[in-house]
């Protein structure tokens, strides 16, 4: 039985969450989530049962599970991740240092799901019209860690597999003009990304606006990444005040 920081009953719960998630969207059968969690299937029952009463889970029918909360919620269920009052404060003081800036923390998909999800923003008086979404969208979409500074500064971090399986898809529908379409370039970029530890992106998911990325880690394991987006009128090149305080947003929601 694999189960991340040991064995209480919240690391089991997350273990649960995760392994649902990466079955995919809808329901499962409980026997199929107990066999992804590598527990049997009256532990995983009763974990079921219990998150039923507490949103976390949906049983649309007899013996079938799904998720309730929106997977973004996960990154709140780390055993030491952020609070959302915590990421607020982290984005917020981001914006503050970058004159307004928009500030979003993306979070890693379960499991060896390759991809993100925003899972908290920070974007002042702004309706995300430059985006072409509703807030609601922008935290409900799952993007590829392909394309965007954000998807990179998480792509860097994860096991060759998972980095083979990405630059093996395409460059995502509507992906900016700056996008990184070579592979070699793609690749070289995720090492640089390891040596400085923050990516810089232009135009890379939408014309006209550059961004800088931030890794977030739970102890060892790459869980987020903090996203500063300003218009690339702007911020033509990061300045270094800028690259410094995503850095101090993204260390502020890391756990040693």
């Amino acid at each position: 039985m694999v189960i991340p920081e040991g064995s209480s009953v919240a690391s089991r719960a997350y273990h649960v969450q995760e392994r649902l998630a990466s079955l995919g969207p809808g329901p499962h059968p409980l026997h199929d989530i107990a066999t992804a969690c590598e527990l049997d299937d009256s532990t995983t029952s009763r974990i079921l049962t219990a998150g039923i009463y507490r949103r976390v889970y949906e049983r649309p029918s007899r013996g079938m599970y799904q998720l309730a909360r929106p997977l973004s919620d996960l990154v709140y269920a780390l055993p030491h991740g952020p609070t959302r009052d915590q990421s607020q404060r982290a984005l917020q003081e981001l914006r503050a240092a970058t004159n307004g800036g928009m500030a979003l923390l993306y979070m890693k998909s379960p499991g060896m799901t390759a991809g993100r999800q925003c899972a908290d923003m920070a974007v002042g008086e702004s309706d995300l019209v430059e985006f072409g979404m509703t807030p609601r969208e922008v935290l409900s979409v799952t993007r590829s860690l392909r394309a965007g500074a954000s998807g990179r500064a998480i792509l860097a971090y994860l096991p060759e597999p998972i980095q083979a399986h990405v630059l093996a898809e395409p460059v995502p529908d509507g992906a900016g003009p700056g996008a990184i379409r070579d592979n070699t370039a793609l690749a070289a970029s995720l090492v640089e990304i390891r040596e400085q530890g923050y990516a810089l992106g232009y135009q890379e998911c939408m014309k006209d606006w550059n961004s800088i990325a931030a890794p977030v880690f739970d102890g060892d394991s790459i869980t987020a990444s903090v996203l500063l987006l300003r218009p690339a009128l702007q911020m033509q090149r990061p300045p270094s005040t800028y690259i410094d305080a995503t850095k101090r947003a993204a260390a502020a929601l890391s756990s040693s």
